[in-house]
């Protein structure tokens, strides 16, 4: 069996700060729907989940959150999508990985076809071997699934790999797949999210992530 790991990268919030993007694309649909629109502080909480969800729960139910998808995505496939940046360090740290026999993967509950367009976009492609992401009509979306499929069309061994990610539905869609689980606090969720979630480790930046591989798997 290979003893290198193979990693599995979130992407908003762990490889780029959507934030601009993401909470805009968000206040430009609950606009068009003449809801109320909370400022972009107020929607980071946003910021990682399944899109739908979080639509369901700032609109009081399911009756219009297919609809705001839909809007959200009228905005974001053109120009939230760029809103977006390259956390500090984060193509440092591929670059690094990229010297090494280990198999990299993104792993976002976001559309596979937006992920791969920011990914490109920032020049991050040759870094991945493939994005994993979720379908417009909501297939994978969530991580447990995302991540099963992954495994699935990659033949990876679940021991022999680890998820990176922000928030803590990241953390159960790995330990529901036998992966472990690492959690970064320099995105969207919280130290205690990650470790009630069953985070193995937290690194608070893309550097002590490098290191934690690192030191943990030679």
């Amino acid at each position: 069996m290979p003893t290198e790991p193979v990693i599995f990268f979130d992407l908003d919030g762990t490889l780029t700060d959507p934030k601009p993007g993401i909470t805009g694309s968000i206040q430009y649909a609950l606009r068009k729907l003449d809801r109320v629109v909370p400022s972009q502080d107020e929607l980071t909480w946003c910021i990682g989940p399944p899109l739908r969800a979080s639509f369901a729960a700032l609109l009081g139910g399911e009756e219009l959150a297919d609809r705001a998808v839909e809007l959200y995505r009228e905005r974001f496939s053109d120009v939230g999508l760029f809103e977006n940046s390259v956390y500090p360090d984060i193509e440092h740290v591929l670059a690094a990985l990229h010297e090494t026999p280990r198999r990299v993967f993104v792993a976002t509950s976001k559309p596979h076809v937006f992920a791969a367009r920011i990914i490109a976009h920032f020049g991050l492609s040759d870094y991945f071997e493939h994005v994993f992401g979720s379908e417009f009509d909501g297939t994978r979306v969530n991580k447990v699934d995302l991540l099963g499929y992954a495994i699935e069309q990659t033949g990876v061994d679940p021991a022999h790999a680890v998820m990176i990610g922000d928030r803590s539905h990241d953390v159960i869609g790995a330990r529901r797949n036998g992966i472990r689980a690492v959690g970064v606090t320099y995105g969207y969720g919280s130290a205690e999210e990650l470790i009630e979630a069953g985070a193995s480790h937290l690194c608070a930046s893309p550097r002590a992530v490098l290191d934690h591989i690192h030191s943990s798997f030679g």
